[in-house]
């Protein structure tokens, strides 16, 4: 309670409000951690004021243990950075390391996360900088944190900094984590080359990449349409006797399909299967989607079954995706059948691209399914049926 004691005073009913949600017995019976935390996230994701948001974390006295409740303090930084309100993120915050069970390097690494998800890299390093006044240590873990936080704000440059200088500075070791998400950073940046000397410097301090490093140089090189440093890479997995595996391969796929290039993607495709590698559903939902955006439905329709025959599952996105862009290229039939696919899985696409469907098969005088799409959709989601009913009105008799 001495905690709640020193935040700044809540209005009765607001305070009220909020425990009886997080709290409906009584104080001395809440609910479980995990009730709470799910009643928090549905709070927060719909509440629009920045004071109710911080009232609701308070309330729920959440902590970065439970995924869970990381997930609340994402959604909650997420809101407040939207709305500006970056005063409130910093005082929050801070407010939060003075909570003892909370002056840990586990909750100070997220607290620098979030600094750096919010865009305030300042805040970032200042929490970095100032851990030893809460009695913290700071070790390669809260390091990689500051790293990530600069990514996450797009600051490539100040990660460059960190590299060069931290270790040294602080007396701390980079370790392959340290090392990979430098390389995602120069990844991302448009500055793939300067991965090399990423690798040199593990090489010259015996730490080894991994197939992850390597993928994120392979993907930031197909980003920056390198195709002879790809070649490169590749050459160096084999110099590291290191076999691409299907994580690699998906990563290679996925690049050349955000190309525009799954015809090319579809031929490694074909070596996995020639190497009698076993496809899974991410390799074959990059092609979907790759084909789909390029307006090759047919191949889009012919992977999905292909899909399904060789046993993968198809996620969510596939259906979606291919609903989409059917009733984008006018094949209103094809996507009737795969969203009714979809819809047997308890997958129902959103209400725009529903509606296209909708408007689509009425246009290809298909109005009986079309009626039929909408009676399902108001059992479903009967929050918006009000909605539904009034596109289901409009409907040629």
């Amino acid at each position: 309670m001495a905690f709640f004691s020193r935040l700044r005073p809540i209005s009765f009913h607001r305070c009220r409000f909020f425990s009886s949600i997080l709290s409906p017995e009584s104080s001395s019976n809440p609910l479980p951690y995990r009730e709470k935390s799910r009643a928090a996230l549905s709070l927060v994701k719909s509440e629009k004021d920045p004071q109710r948001i911080l009232e609701i974390c308070r309330g729920a006295a959440l902590t970065p243990e439970f995924n869970l409740d990381r997930i609340v303090f994402s959604v909650a930084i997420s809101k407040l950075a939207d709305s500006k309100d970056f005063d409130s993120i910093r005082h929050f915050l801070d407010e939060l390391k003075s909570r003892p069970d909370l002056q840990t390097e586990r909750f100070v690494s997220h607290a620098i996360v979030l600094f750096g998800q919010a865009g305030m890299i300042n805040d970032a390093f200042r929490t970095f900088e100032e851990m030893h006044q809460l009695g913290v240590d700071r070790t390669v873990r809260s390091l990689n944190a500051l790293i990530f936080s600069c990514i996450l704000s797009r600051n490539y440059t100040e990660v460059n900094r960190i590299f060069l200088e931290f270790p040294k500075k602080y007396g701390i070791e980079m370790n392959l984590d340290s090392y990979n998400t430098v390389l995602k950073a120069f990844s991302q940046s448009g500055s793939s080359s300067s991965g090399y000397s990423i690798l040199a410097e593990m090489d010259r301090k015996g730490v080894k990449p991994n197939a992850t490093s390597f993928g994120i140089l392979l993907a930031g090189f197909y980003n920056e349409e390198k195709y002879e440093d790809v070649g490169k890479v590749l050459k160096m997995m084999e110099e590291y006797k290191m076999q691409p595996g299907i994580s690699t391969y998906n990563i290679r796929i996925k690049s050349l399909c955000k190309l525009k290039k799954s015809s090319e993607a579809k031929l490694l495709l074909n070596s996995i299967l020639a190497r009698r590698m076993k496809p899974n559903s991410e390799t074959y939902s990059h092609l979907i989607h790759g084909f789909s955006k390029e307006g090759n439905l047919e191949e889009a329709k012919k992977l999905l079954k292909e899909m399904v025959d060789r046993g993968c599952k198809p996620s969510s996105d596939c259906y979606f995706a291919l609903v989409y862009f059917l009733c984008q290229g006018g094949d209103f039939e094809s996507a009737l059948q795969v969203c009714k696919e979809s819809m047997e899985k308890g997958w129902f696409p959103n209400f725009s691209t529903m509606t296209s469907l909708v408007n689509g098969l009425v246009s290809i005088s298909k109005v009986e399914e079309a009626r039929e799409l909408i009676g399902k959709i108001k059992v479903k989601f009967s929050k918006n049926a009000g909605s539904w009913k009034e596109i289901e009105a409009r409907l040629p008799r």
